[in-house]
């Protein structure tokens, strides 16, 4: 870990933290989802970089060591999206291979979408590009599903403050970890689905904690909360939804998200061919939500097999 090095570069009026290491020509840009930072893509940096590309994880503006927004309520999508071009820009390069996790998946698809001069190809891991709209999660699921009650100004706010930084990370972790979707019951809050006992996955250690419990205790959850949870109805000017550069899916076929109405269908279907089709699809029976850093070897032996067959 000491090899990967830290700056910061000012983008948007932002001092935004940059985690990087590599020197290739070819550059790989990560985008975390959550409770994630720059520090989930540990094991696909160093491994990228051996392979002779050039890794940079940006942790979002309002996440970790980057700077808090002035409102963290009005962040959206976009303002994510125009980050990213901007850590691009403050590195020179002018074509990535970009690689996105959970809500980073989205942010992926945008940039693809909104500057596909800049994209040398798309890696997704756990959920696929689809087309954006409106989210129907109301429809379908009970109130108690946690995107629903983060949704709502306040809620998260209080359920997290009754602990500090580093327990919110654990519970979310051990809870997403699993292969059910997160559910609270009506008397329930979202943090209280983890017993304060529950263990750690496997594949998770105290001093993983710790780095991310630091990093969250410094920026806090306000602009997380925002983006992704309170910014899912953001519109955007997309006509064709689909994105022609190459694209690899990395799927653990434990990750909850699967469960979400319709994704099982759009992927198995072959609806997603129709938004990228250009698309592998690579399915790990045994991968969580967290799949890059529960079976690391494997997914670095994908990633960098697509990257190399791309070039």
């Amino acid at each position: 870990m000491d090899q990967i090095l830290h700056k910061f570069i000012t983008v948007g009026g932002l001092k935004l933290h940059v985690a990087e290491i590599g020197s290739g020509p070819k550059t790989v840009i990560f985008l975390h989802g959550f409770p994630e930072v720059w520090y989930s893509w540990r094991h696909q940096m160093l491994a990228v970089s051996e392979a002779g590309f050039r890794a940079i994880a940006p942790d979002y503006r309002g996440y970790g060591l980057s700077e808090q927004p002035a409102d963290p309520e009005k962040t959206k999508f976009d303002d994510l999206v125009e980050d990213t071009v901007g850590v691009l820009d403050s590195y020179g390069v002018d074509k990535a291979f970009v690689v996105g996790k959970d809500f980073g998946v989205r942010v992926a698809y945008l940039l693809a979408k909104l500057h596909p001069e800049r994209v040398e190809g798309v890696v997704t891991i756990g959920l696929p590009m689809a087309p954006l709209g409106p989210p129907t999660f109301h429809q379908t699921l009970p109130e108690g599903f946690y995107i629903l009650r983060w949704q709502v100004p306040g809620r998260a706010e209080a359920d997290f403050g009754r602990f500090d930084a580093k327990t919110v990370v654990r519970k979310i972790y051990i809870s997403f970890a699993k292969s059910e979707i997160p559910i609270a019951a009506e008397d329930q809050e979202v943090m209280d689905l983890v017993d304060p006992s529950a263990p750690l996955p496997p594949w998770l250690t105290e001093d993983d904690m710790e780095a991310y419990g630091a990093l969250y205790e410094k920026s806090g959850f306000l602009t997380a909360l925002q983006v992704p949870y309170r910014s899912l109805g953001e519109a955007f000017d997309i006509t064709d939804p689909r994105v022609e550069a190459p694209a690899l899916l990395i799927l653990g076929e434990k990750d909850y998200c699967l469960k979400f109405p319709g994704m099982e269908d759009y992927v198995n279907a072959g609806r997603v061919y129709h938004v990228v089709p250009n698309l592998e699809i690579v399915r790990l029976p045994e991968g969580c939500h967290f799949v890059q850093e529960q079976f690391p070897e494997m997914v670095n032996s994908h990633l960098i097999s697509f990257l190399a067959g791309h070039v």
